[in-house]
């Protein structure tokens, strides 16, 4: 018997999972999280096999559990499912280390395989995101611009971003820029939204 754990924060999505799955002879819902920083815990409490995770969650997002999964957890396997997919999504899920990324759109039975899958060890991969990423331009970005970034998306002012990141206003404001120029965004506001249809924040 495979056990599963869930992570999804819709209600009905997660509810309809669990169906789903409990058909199945050899799968069980061993715990259902509706928050991806209450995955570690739930993890550690019912010991899944698989952590099927959704990638938009409040907390932390399906691939931080994922990582934070992997580091504390790694005999759990985690399986990743996307309603878009977005290229900086699936370079994330790799290095992460996710073996499965489907999208939510999979019938289930292609769940229920891309499950036994990444419980037997072997690596799953929706073909679509996987065109998807092939397509893709490469991130851009720095890794500090990508903090300066998404910090400015979630609102920051430059004062504020630099004194989180231990830098100076002007540093942050040529990074907000550079990020800009390299994007060919209008505004930060307009980069923060092309780097996240992008995936890469």
């Amino acid at each position: 018997m495979i056990k599963v754990l869930l992570a999804d924060d819709h209600h009905v999505v997660r509810s309809a999972l669990a169906g789903l799955l409990g058909l199945e002879p050899d799968l069980t819902v061993v715990a259902e999280v509706d928050r991806g920083d209450e995955v570690q815990a739930a993890a550690r409490s019912a010991g899944p096999d698989v952590a099927v995770l959704d990638v938009d969650m409040p907390g932390l997002d399906g691939l931080a559990a994922a990582a934070a999964l992997r580091a504390e957890l790694p005999e759990v396997a985690t399986l990743v499912l996307t309603g878009h997919g977005k290229p900086g999504h699936l370079r994330r899920a790799l290095t992460a280390g996710v073996r499965g990324f489907l999208l939510k759109t999979a019938p289930p039975e292609e769940l229920a395989a891309g499950i036994r899958a990444v419980a037997a060890g072997d690596r799953v991969l929706d073909p679509k995101l996987a065109l998807t990423a092939w397509d893709s331009a490469d991130n851009p970005l720095t890794p500090r611009e990508t903090d300066v970034l998404r910090l400015a998306a979630e609102g920051a002012e430059a004062t504020e971003i630099a004194e989180r990141l231990h830098l100076s206003a002007g540093t942050v404001r040529n990074h907000l820029t550079a990020v800009v120029a390299k994007l060919n965004a209008r505004n930060r506001t307009d980069a923060a939204r092309i780097a996240g249809e992008a995936g890469w924040l």
